[in-house]
Formats: structure tokens, C-alpha cells, sequence
């Protein structure tokens, strides 16, 4: 690509904002006054960019996306808030990320080398970590938090303030409404665990050995003999030195008492038990 900056005539870019070499706007895009645009971003046409919104360099945006626009909370007074998404990243048509909230940490961030598809929504205050991929129509509330290589199909909602765990996996048409651990398999209204997310884990070259103790590891976290926190402990002393494991245990012990998704009692998904309380 040219390093010349491009802007079509049709667009409008307004005095403030900053354009990288090789920035491409095409036509009927508005871009603000306080818009960052690094090297390379190219604007398709009719994309909005508002606010203290930043694209990282390469990243591409398609038609009827608005980024930066306000936060939809009633707490939010209208100061100066940031929406910050990384490089590399894949934004599709009708796409919505907004900035933070005042009345929160201030700033959405999106990590690099994500892809958006077809009418995603990132709320206010999202952390979404890198090489994510939101099939069409993924709706995340405000203060969801979504680690990296995560992905989740289309048509689906992640409850406010719930975390997602690296490369986790989400399965279409699911409503989620309590964390869901690293590596593990979501799916369903409401979400249930169905397992470690073993064809992601094999492509992402985890060695058999690991996934294999990781899938011992998923058992007996969710024993229902016991109560989680309990397992948690006794998982902790059975696999001292498996990262994986390591890092599924640090998640479930690292905020305190939170909502989980948990896998279906009765090995079906009979029953309006919206997961636990850990």
C-alpha cells in the first residue's frame, strides 16, 4: 500500500483528528476531531469514527460502522472518555464499539489482530483481548471482559461485567450470564460448560499430555460432590505444574465471588439454573 493519505472527497475529517501515512477514508465517512487513525486503517466508506476513539495501524473498517460513539449508561455524564482498538484488526459492516464510561475505568479496549463481523457490539467499557473473532451479531453488555483468541458465534449475548477466559470457545445463540474459564466450550440459553475446547487446543499446538490433564483438570473442578471452592484446592494439588490448569485456577480464584458458567446438571440443559456462585 502507499504511504500517501488518502481521503475521498465525499468524506468529511474534521480539524483535530490524526491520520497516519497511508490512511485510507473513503467516501461519506465522518471522522472527528479527536480520532486517531494509524498507518494504514482504511475506512471503506460510510463509517463513523467519534470521540477519543484510536485505530491501530492496518486495521479495516466496512460500511455503516460506528465507532466511538457514547456510552448507552445513564450514569455517564459526558466527560471526556476513550475507546482504544489495537492493530490488524477486521471490522465488518454495522458494527457499534462505544467509548467508557466516566462513572467507570474510561476506556473500551480492543486488542490487535481481532475480527468483528456483521452487526457486533462492544459496550461501554469492554476489555477485549487480542486475536479475537465475534461471528455476526455478538452483543457484549458494558465491563465484559473477554481474554485472547476467544470466539464466539453469531447471534449471541454476554451479560454485563462477565468474564470470558482465553481461547474459550462460545457457541451461537447463546445468552451468557456468568463466567465462562479459559479453554472451555460454552453453549445455550442459558450457557452451560460443555467441556475443555479440545479441537481449538490441538490447533493452538497444546501438547496431548496437557490437553489430557486439562481435561482431568475440568472434571474435577466440576465434581459435584464437592463445592467448587473446594475442588479448586484439591485441582490446585493435583496438577502443581500444568500451565493450563494454572491458568483456569488463577482465573476462578483471582476476582473474588463471581457468577460461573457451570456444565448442565444432569448432563442436559432441563431446568432454569443460570449456573453458580463461587
Amino acid at each position: 500500500m502507499s504511504g500517501e493519505t488518502f481521503v475521498h472527497p465525499l468524506a468529511l475529517v474534521e480539524k483535530g483528528a490524526e491520520l497516519g501515512a497511508g490512511v485510507r477514508v473513503g467516501p461519506f465517512c465522518h471522522v472527528g476531531p479527536e480520532a486517531v487513525l494509524g498507518d494504514g486503517v482504511e475506512l471503506v466508506g460510510h463509517v463513523s469514527v467519534f470521540g477519543a476513539t484510536t485505530l491501530g495501524a492496518g486495521t479495516k473498517v466496512w460500511p455503516q460502522t460506528v465507532l466511538g460513539g457514547p456510552p448507552q449508561t445513564t450514569r455517564h455524564k459526558g466527560n471526556r472518555t476513550t475507546l482504544v482498538i489495537g492493530a490488524n484488526c477486521l471490522i465488518r459492516e454495522s458494527v457499534t464499539m462505544n467509548l467508557g464510561s466516566d462513572g467507570s475505568r474510561g476506556e473500551t479496549s480492543v486488542g490487535a489482530n481481532g475480527q468483528f463481523f456483521a452487526y457486533a457490539h462492544i459496550a461501554h467499557d469492554c476489555i477485549v483481548g487480542e486475536g479475537a473473532i465475534f461471528a455476526n451479531g455478538v452483543t457484549l453488555g458494558g465491563h465484559v471482559e473477554i481474554g485472547r483468541n476467544v470466539y464466539i458465534g453469531g447471534l449471541t449475548a454476554v451479560h454485563q461485567f462477565v468474564r470470558i477466559g482465553d481461547r474459550a470457545f462460545v457457541g451461537g445463540c447463546s445468552a451468557v450470564v456468568g463466567d465462562v474459564v479459559p479453554f472451555g466450550i460454552a453453549a445455550g440459553n442459558r450457557a452451560k460448560l460443555r467441556g475443555p475446547n479440545a479441537v481449538g487446543l490441538k490447533r493452538s499446538g497444546m501438547p496431548r499430555s496437557e490437553l489430557l490433564a486439562l481435561r482431568s483438570a475440568y472434571k474435577m473442578i466440576f465434581d459435584p460432590v464437592r463445592p467448587i471452592p473446594e475442588n479448586i484446592e484439591l485441582t490446585r494439588s493435583a496438577f502443581p505444574e500444568v500451565p493450563s490448569v494454572a491458568t483456569v485456577l488463577d482465573f476462578l480464584t483471582s476476582r473474588g465471588k463471581r457468577h460461573l458458567t457451570t456444565p448442565p446438571r444432569g448432563g442436559s440443559d432441563a431446568g432454569d439454573d443460570d449456573g453458580e456462585a463461587i
